[in-house]
């Protein structure tokens, strides 16, 4: 699939491949070639413990994580259902180390995790709104431009924040993520309904967040809010807004991820204009969690870049 993955792009956006070798677990300390292009003289940066916040966003009284304390802004915007600590535990606790000028906004989603009740309407437009919801608690932080890292579901939303508003976002990160719906991935949404097939791994912290009983019932109105856009918008997500992006996009790529399929890494190169990507050949569908180290050393790179 690795091969394929690169042919395919090679050919049809021109752009090299870089591997990345997956290694050892370390400590957070900042990379030499991070540190570079700081005006720090040292290496190891001791930065404040996350703190937990509210906000209110239209309706919805928003919660999220909030780690360092840079006047520059990062916001990690986790997948479906989930939530800044369930999503992001590695990044709230190793990315400002690595970006002591960054302030990090881990969130939880309208309707997802604490910024609840109540649950989420899964709309035709839920995207728009929660890119709207963002960018509008980014604001209010103080925080006029800055940059997006996000997983599945938070980099579709990424995806439409940096589209709506080009001039906020300085650098974009998304992985796992598709801004169209295909055939074959209705038919791998409708495999995954069924949570009671799902690893105890996957399932047990969605269970902890959500409730034993409630969590099947809201993961089904996720599908079938997917299935609605296939339907009523022929399965344009975000396809058509990506042309409208302007930061830099580091389109990050595990070869062996099962949710989506390997043409969306094409399309996403193709459509964005000042896009690069990197690949986790060993890599599924949370590359961030299973090599947590090499990938915020890469997030910092490219977002100090």
């Amino acid at each position: 699939m690795m091969r394929l993955l690169a042919s395919t792009v090679a050919a049809q956006s021109g752009l090299a491949i870089r591997i990345i070798k997956t290694l050892p677990s370390r400590s957070f300390c900042v990379p030499p070639y991070v540190a570079a292009g700081l005006r720090s003289r040292s290496m190891c940066s001791s930065v404040p413990a996350a703190k937990e916040r509210r906000l209110q966003i239209g309706t919805s009284s928003i919660h999220f994580v909030e780690a360092g304390d840079g006047n520059r802004g990062v916001i990690l915007l986790p997948g479906a259902l989930g939530t800044a600590w369930t999503d992001f535990k590695p990044q709230i606790e190793g990315l400002p180390a690595l970006l002591p000028r960054h302030r990090v906004i881990a969130w939880d989603p309208p309707g997802y995790g604490k910024s609840r009740p109540p649950d989420k309407e899964f709309t035709v437009d839920f995207f728009e709104r929660d890119a709207a919801a963002a960018g509008e608690l980014m604001q209010k932080l103080g925080l006029q431009r800055y940059s997006i890292v996000g997983w599945s579901d938070g980099g579709i939303t990424g995806l439409v924040l940096a589209a709506k508003h080009p001039e906020r976002v300085e650098k974009l990160v998304v992985w796992g993520s598709n801004s169209y719906i295909s055939d074959t991935e209705v038919k791998i949404y409708e495999g995954i309904r069924d949570v009671r097939k799902w690893s105890a791994r996957m399932r047990e912290p969605m269970e902890q967040v959500y409730g034993v009983d409630h969590f099947p019932k809201l993961w089904s109105a996720w599908v079938d809010g997917l299935l609605r856009i296939y339907h009523e918008r022929k399965g344009d997500i975000c396809s058509g807004k990506l042309k409208h992006i302007k930061a830099p996009t580091l389109v990050v790529h595990g070869a062996k991820d099962p949710m989506i399929i390997p043409d969306h890494v094409p399309y996403l190169l193709n459509n964005i204009k000042n896009s690069d990507l990197h690949v986790f050949p060993d890599g599924k569908h949370n590359i961030h969690l299973r090599y947590a180290s090499e990938f915020n050393a890469i997030v910092a790179k490219f977002i100090l870049a």
